[in-house]
């Protein structure tokens, strides 16, 4: 599969970009191996939308938020965790879609490395926990919530925030599923502009964080 192109990125408006990426393929070719997951489940974060980082003005937090379309925004969340946006709309905008689950297909065995390497350093909630991806619920939980696939993509602030999704070593890839029925709800999480159905995800896909 062919990574996601620039104008894709560019002709679309946020909300639809955040539908349109489900089924497609989340990749990184890092120098430990590669990992994949396609996108099940997204939200959208809009201009004036007073759940958004860029509701009120651009910070250093947020800078990559107000880069071109098809950027990577990384941002910290809780002190260590860490979550992905694909950034959208025209440069100096700020707005974004949130990659919230994924449903593994690659590189499974580095992916439950990493995730159990961050339980033993206390990145994890339950440190006493660990990822056996050869059990069907282990392999569910490698990647259903937007904290859980950081870690297990490899996926760090420091080294992909700013970076672009169609020539960086994280990319986006043409779709893998397409034939699906899509859920619109809410958004999870957040305590303003909760009610705005900003929130996509693929029916009866086990990999999606929360029903």
């Amino acid at each position: 599969m062919a990574a996601l192109s620039l104008p894709f990125y560019e002709n679309h408006d946020t909300l639809t970009l955040a539908q349109r990426l489900l089924g497609c393929e989340l990749v990184h070719d890092s120098p430990a191996g590669r990992t994949a997951g396609i996108i099940v489940e997204t939200e959208g974060y809009l201009t004036g939308d007073p759940a958004c980082h860029a509701y009120r003005r651009a910070t250093k937090r947020n800078a990559a938020m107000f880069g071109p379309a098809g950027t990577l925004y990384v941002y910290q969340i809780y002190n260590h965790y860490h979550c992905i946006n694909v950034v959208t709309g025209p440069e100096g905008v700020g707005e974004a879609v949130l990659i919230r689950a994924l449903q593994p297909t690659d590189g499974l065995a580095l992916m439950e490395a990493r995730r159990n390497e961050a339980f033993t350093t206390g990145f994890e909630r339950y440190r006493n926990n660990t990822i056996d991806a050869s059990t069907p619920e282990g392999f569910r939980n490698l990647c259903n919530g937007p904290g859980k696939l950081v870690i297990a993509m490899g996926i760090s602030r420091a080294d992909h925030n700013f970076s672009s999704l169609v020539s960086g070593p994280v990319s986006i890839q043409e779709p893998v599923l397409t034939d699906f029925e899509m859920i619109t709800t809410t958004r999870i999480g957040i305590k303003f502009g909760a009610d705005l159905p900003y929130r996509y995800y693929i029916k009866g896909n086990r990999f999606v964080s929360k029903k």
